[in-house]
């Protein structure tokens, strides 16, 4: 190979000339998908035709075509590839190589992911860990810069991230802008950190994130150039936002289900301002009910035109991210499809990535990643006697869950007093929940209980605690709550249940204390353990370990604790006392 076949505008060039063979027939294309008809998503139109892919590229529609591959597409329907608007792959709970295996053959051929979780453990790091894994995933795997690491001052995180440390990432070619921005009290605040990381992205993307935000303060945050938000719960609220120019973008994860709230909103006018998002769903959800063809297929369900929540879940989806080179069959368009077997249904038959028909051996083409932050909990056991809590003559402030929702209550409860200590009441569904430092930084414990887990006896214990993933733990008894944190130090994160001392199941997540390093399958079979134990021990929430995840969350509303106590939430400050 000469010096000027590695030019890249000679290779460009090159690529081009093909391109404009195949699309006139004047040479077979590389790829066609014969015999088919496909999703015109801005008419809302099925179009009989072939389709010819060139490399990575679709180009021709509408005409017949012959390819040096066929693929026989009688009886289906291609439609874009989904594109899911927000995730965090950590909560998929398996690395993002694995979780491109997952969703890939689902239909999720670009996912706008945000590494918030792993930044707030391992900063820099664990984003260059996805960078790098970006590079060789099968979908495309955009990555947003964490922008709240830590979320707040009201929490130890394991790292701390200011606009410098994200200017100097973001020319990566993953990269689209900046993630999430959580803080915005901050913002409102004008805090001069928080002001320097929006400045510092003028001219990119900024994602929103933006619970139970109206009125005068939603056009503040508007105006400082955030464009779309995953935390909108109801329809008024999701009008407000669409009404202002924001983009609205549908959550169902695994706890935060937003979908049945907000599809009734979804319709041909609206469809070019909303989008589809998983946020945070595990194996457990994706291998029993799908991933983003669950969200698609239960919109359908729920009375939503097909075209428009196809259109909602493509084209709506890559414009609203500036990915003008998807989301369309169309020529020039990137050769992102979904065969569909059934088109109300969203079953998917088959998916091309890229111009590539995705297969295991298309898994087995990329270079794996080695694996961060296998140390990351650094903290010594604990004794029961950490957890104490000291008797008051008051009425306690109670975190009251609600299951499908990270939105939780603020309950004010006469706890029963055992020796001077606060103790849980199983009998009326309170239990003692605590939150522990893991970063080595400075040990802190924050203490308090919560209504809603259901839970008889025993304990859960995790290392997933957004957004710093400190230790979380809530039981009825000290002693087990004990064994349980102490088990997850031994092992350096994860999931475990333990009852009357004994571990009664566990899913271990050494990477970061997020992430397993096993093939998604068996962590769908720890899981499935996981949650066949706690419900034998009486609590009817679907997925427990992330309901407690985001009891650490002290920007979604109303009480929530961190390692430094009770955060009320909607004064953004910690409860004296507690």
């Amino acid at each position: 190979m000469t010096a000027s076949d590695n030019d890249p505008r000679k290779q460009n060039r090159d690529f081009l000339g093909r391109c404009v063979d195949q699309a006139l027939g004047r040479i077979a294309a590389d790829l066609v998908i014969r015999n088919t008809e496909f999703l015109d998503v801005i008419s809302g139109e099925r179009i009989p035709g072939d389709i010819a892919i060139c490399g990575d590229r679709i180009v021709g529609t509408c005409e017949s075509y012959s390819g040096n591959e066929e693929i026989d597409g009688s009886g289906l329907v291609v439609v874009p590839g989904f594109i899911d608007t927000h995730v965090h792959c950590e909560s998929s709970l398996v690395t993002p190589l694995e979780f491109d295996r997952c969703v890939l053959p689902r239909g999720t051929t670009t996912a706008i992911c945000d590494p918030h979780e792993i930044a707030n453990v391992l900063g820099r790091e664990g984003i260059r860990y996805f960078m790098d894994c970006a590079e060789q995933t099968c979908m495309d795997l955009r990555v947003q810069l964490s922008s709240c690491v830590p979320a707040t001052h009201l929490e130890t995180a394991g790292a701390r991230l200011d606009a410098d440390d994200l200017v100097a990432l973001r020319d990566h070619p993953s990269v689209i802008g900046l993630a999430e921005f959580m803080n915005y009290p901050g913002l409102l605040a004008k805090d001069p950190l928080v002001m320097d990381k929006l400045a510092a992205f003028k001219d990119q993307h900024i994602d929103g994130h933006a619970p139970l935000v109206r009125g005068r303060e939603l056009n503040a945050y508007l105006a400082c150039g955030i464009c779309t938000c995953h935390e909108t719960t109801s329809q008024d609220e999701a009008l407000e936002k669409l009404r202002k120019g924001m983009h609205v973008l549908i959550r169902e994860g695994t706890v935060s289900k937003d979908l049945h709230a907000l599809a009734p909103l979804l319709n041909t006018n609206t469809s070019n301002a909303m989008g589809f998002c998983t946020d945070d769903r595990n194996p457990l959800d994706i291998a029993e009910e799908g991933h983003l063809d669950h969200l698609i297929r239960t919109a359908i369900e729920l009375g939503i035109a097909p075209a428009d929540a196809y259109r909602a879940a493509t084209w709506s989806a890559a414009r609203a991210f500036g990915l003008r080179d998807r989301g369309l069959v169309a020529p020039g368009k990137r050769a992102d499809l979904v065969l569909l077997s059934d088109y109300k249904q969203c079953r998917v038959h088959a998916v091309i990535s890229a111009g590539r028909v995705v297969t295991t051996d298309l898994f087995r083409q990329r270079q794996p990643i080695a694996a961060v932050g296998l140390n990351s909990v650094k903290r010594q056991p604990i004794h029961s006697q950490d957890l104490k809590i000291p008797a008051i003559d008051a009425p306690f402030p109670v975190i009251g869950v609600s299951p499908g929702s990270i939105i939780t209550d603020r309950l004010n409860v006469t706890l029963p007093n055992h020796n001077g200590q606060h103790v849980a009441d199983t009998h009326n569904d309170i239990l003692k929940i605590c939150v522990l430092e893991r970063h080595g930084y400075n040990g802190s414990i924050g203490r308090g209980f919560v209504k809603g887990f259901g839970l008889q006896h025993g304990a859960l214990a995790s290392s997933v605690g957004h957004d710093s993933h400190n230790l979380c733990v809530l039981g009825s008894a000290d002693d087990d709550m004990t064994a349980a944190v102490n088990h997850l130090i031994r092992i350096g994160g994860g999931f475990a249940i333990f009852h009357q001392g004994r571990l009664i199941a566990e899913l271990p997540l050494p990477l970061a204390g997020l992430m397993s390093l096993a093939p998604y399958e068996q962590v769908h079979q720890h899981l499935l353990n996981l949650r066949a134990a706690v419900r034998r021990m009486g609590c009817p929430l679907p997925e427990p370990f992330l309901q407690l995840a985001f009891l650490a969350l002290p920007v979604i509303p109303h009480l929530k604790i961190t390692d430094q106590g009770l955060v009320d939430v909607d004064q953004f400050c910690l409860l004296d006392g507690f």
